[in-house]
This record gives structure tokens, sequence and C-alpha cells, in this order.
């Protein structure tokens, strides 16, 4: 990472310097996008964009750049095609007040803070091991909707999943399945394609859109609706989505196998449709 982009420079990152009073250190007070780019070139850019601007509208903090501003910021960022595999960062807090209160004054300017990494590839062995999960009770706050980077209860399921040799922790509450700590979850059962609906419970996050978009398009069968513990526990396949990792499949869930403990039919078809349409945005054809 050669610079990054803070409150309109781009320094190198040992210059960069935020106030100890700005209120993302002091309270988790902002919000973050993380948005892939396959050889230059973003997925899914536009409704990552929409959900910051919904996410600042949800906790009232000023959109601080015009929508063709954060294009020109990430794509210079990312460089000019063709580039590696990245993936930008991108913070936006409500900014550096003068006291240290809950209540904050009106009109402060919003800290922004952008930076791109490397996307690492996938592991050859996930297409044919999976990986694990855990399930835990769902701890967070009722605002899971908006992409905030007060993340202390996702970075606590993370650590369990770690402690268990998992790579993820797939939530619930009052015995429905929410999201994973860092993912959003699809669930096979009989056949059928399901995944929890868009809700406050959870987010919306842009690579489940984009798989039940790509499903759609290739005549596979889901529903968005409301999946029990119990289906979870009992399914044939599970599989996790996000911006990073793309769509994974569990075949370990608290230890025990997920049908027959192996990758499933239906994720190797999705993977298949979903690294096609990945090879089009980077060749430009998307």
């Amino acid at each position: 990472m050669n610079e990054l982009y803070l409150n309109g420079a781009f320094v190198p990152p040992a210059e960069a310097c935020v106030s100890v009073m700005d209120r993302g250190f002091l309270f988790g007070d902002g919000v973050y996008e993380v948005i892939p780019s396959y050889g230059g070139r973003f997925l899914g850019l536009e409704p990552h964009l929409d959900r910051l601007d919904a996410s600042l509208a949800a906790l009232r903090i000023q959109t601080p750049l015009g929508r063709e501003d954060w294009r020109a910021l990430l794509r210079r960022l990312i460089g000019t095609p063709p580039v590696p595999d990245q993936y930008v960062y991108l913070q936006v807090t409500r900014g550096v007040a003068p006291e240290r209160d809950h209540l904050c004054p009106e009109g402060i300017e919003p800290t922004v803070l952008a930076f791109a990494r490397p996307i690492k590839p996938r592991a050859p062995a996930i297409a044919e091991q999976g990986v694990a999960c855990i399930t835990r009770p769902d701890i967070r706050w009722l605002r899971g909707e908006i992409k905030s980077i007060s993340l202390a209860a996702a970075v606590l399921m993370r650590r369990e999943a770690a402690d268990a040799d998992a790579l993820e922790t797939i939530m619930h509450r009052d015995g429905w399945v929410t999201e994973g700590a860092v993912s959003n979850v699809f669930v096979v059962a009989d056949g059928a394609l399901m995944t929890p609906p868009k809700s406050r419970w959870l987010l919306s996050g842009i690579t489940r859109e984009l798989a039940l978009t790509l499903a759609r398009e290739h005549g596979i069968e889901y529903q968005e609706r409301p999946v029990a513990l119990d289906t979870l526990r009992a399914a044939d396949e599970i599989w996790l989505s996000s911006s990073t990792r793309e769509v994974l499949p569990v075949t370990r869930l608290d230890g025990e196998r997920v049908g027959d403990g192996r990758p499933g039919p239906l994720w190797r078809r999705m993977d298949a449709i979903y690294q096609d349409y990945k090879a089009r945005v980077r060749a430009g054809h998307v």
C-alpha cells in the first residue's frame, strides 16, 4: 500500500494521522464499505455506494463527497488496468468534535479514509473441503442493516470461531438465523435454496444480492424467507457470502458434517456461475 486517502489528501500510510477526538475513535461513530476490484474494474460499485449513502443517512452523517468524486477517488487507489485483484476499504466517521459528548454538535466535517489492499486468492482446498462454522446467539444491536464501524460483537464472534478452528460464526436470534459475523448465509434444504430476508437484523450484502441475481438469471430457484436454526442444522448445504470471500461452502457446523461433509452440487454450480461473472468483470464485459 503506497498511499491512502485521508481527508482530501493522498499520503503514505506512515504519515496519516487522525485526531484522538475523532468520534470514530471515541465512539465507533461511523460507517464503512469494502468494495472488490478485479483487474482494475469494480464489482458492484454503484450498489456499494448506494449502501454507503443509506448507512450515512441512517446515522445522520453528512455525505462528504458526491458520487463522481467517490468514483474518481476509488479509481486512483486501485490504479489503471491491468492491475491485481484488490479491495478498497472506505470509512467515513462523523468527524472531530471539540468535546467528548454523546450528543455531538451539528455541522462538523466528516473524516474520510480509503485505501486499497490485495484480495487473497481462495485456497484451492476450499473447493474440495469447504470451511467450518460455529453457531452463537446474535448479541448485536438491532440496526444490523447499517454497515457500522462499531464491530466489537463481530470481533468477538470471529475470535470464538478461530478458537474452535472455524472460519466464521453464524448467528441466530430467537431460533432464527440472522447472518455470519462478517458474511451473509444461504441454506440448501430439500433441494431448495433460501436465505434470510432483508431486515434490521442483518446487513444486505452486495455479494448476497449478486448471488441472488445470478441464481435468477440461471434458473436457480430461491426464496428469501426466515430460516430456522433447526433448518440450518439439518441443511444439505450451507454457503457464506461476502465481498472479499465471494461464496464459500460450509461443510462443518459446530463440529458436525453439513450434508455429506463436502461442498454440495448447488454450490459448485453457483461458484462456476460466479467465477464466470467475475472473469467478465475483469475483462470489462460487465
